[in-house]
């Protein structure tokens, strides 16, 4: 088995990221769709964290940071698949 230093930390970072959003894509596709009562589940969204944004006022600009994780099951799934193809690459 490779490592993960091997290839790098950025490509593994990239694969995990790029999983998890077509895993999201796929998810919102599918949640129009209604085959049966395995898509509403595959395709709800879990809130995991929330961090309110924050406003910095310094006068001349404004600054405003939040971020929010609240992936649904197939883009868990996505960030799976991703991490075994990044395994075996």
């Amino acid at each position: 088995m490779k490592s993960f230093a091997a290839h790098g930390v950025l490509l593994c970072i990239l694969f995990l990221t790029v999983g998890g959003i077509l895993g999201g894509i796929l998810g919102d596709m599918l949640s129009g769709v209604s085959v049966g009562s395995v898509v509403p589940i595959l395709s709800q969204h879990y809130e995991i964290f929330n961090i309110q944004h924050v406003d910095i006022n310094l006068y001349v600009m404004e600054i405003k940071f939040g971020i929010r994780f609240a992936p649904n099951l197939l883009s868990i799934i996505g960030i799976f698949v991703a991490l075994f193809i990044f395994r075996h690459v």
